[in-house]
């Protein structure tokens, strides 16, 4: 197998608004390639890498220094295979990403998602706002290069095996 650059297997990042898929297909793809799944508010939170708690917002507030520390690790490593699911993007060096997945939800279809999780009524404005002006998908196309970012529609269970088995393409390719 050839390398990606070189690393012996392509990190990827997806990411998204909050309720657009990014556990679930992140989960199948990590299981289809054998990856390691890293799920950053999960390690932000076991970690401790958190300052502060906004309850305008209902989130955490990262210590990000801490935790771009802690993900060094493996992310700077050259053995690569890591898949890490965030809902942010430009926090992230460049270097640690050959493959970047962003997607994308219909709002009408996001609302329901994020109703259903239990959100308040700012928060789920906020993130369908976001998703609307395509915020989390202008940061990705700002931080890295054009030829590794993908925008892939994740509105139904469909779309969600389409997307698993295009980032498994994308992975072949890369090798």
């Amino acid at each position: 197998m050839s390398t990606v650059g070189s690393r012996k297997k392509p990190n990827i990042l997806i990411t998204g608004s909050p309720g657009v898929g990014k556990s679930a297909v992140a989960q199948k793809v990590a299981n289809s390639l054998g990856f390691t799944l890293v799920n950053v508010s999960q390690v932000a939170i076991e970690n401790e890498f958190i300052d502060s708690y906004d309850e305008g917002v209902d989130s955490f507030n990262l210590d990000e220094d801490r935790l771009l520390d802690y993900l060094e690790t493996g992310l700077g490593s050259h053995d690569g295979g890591i898949i890490v699911e965030y809902h942010a993007c430009e926090l992230f060096p460049e270097r640690w990403f050959d493959i970047v997945i962003i997607l994308r939800c219909d709002n009408t279809v996001l609302f329901d998602r994020l109703t259903s999780r239990g959100y308040s009524e700012q928060k789920i404005k906020e993130n369908v706002e976001c998703e609307i002006f395509g915020t989390i998908a202008e940061e990705a196309h700002e931080s890295y290069p054009k030829a590794a970012v993908h925008e892939l529609p994740n509105n139904n269970e469909a779309e969600l095996e389409e997307n698993v088995q295009n980032i498994v393409n994308f992975v072949k390719q890369s090798c």
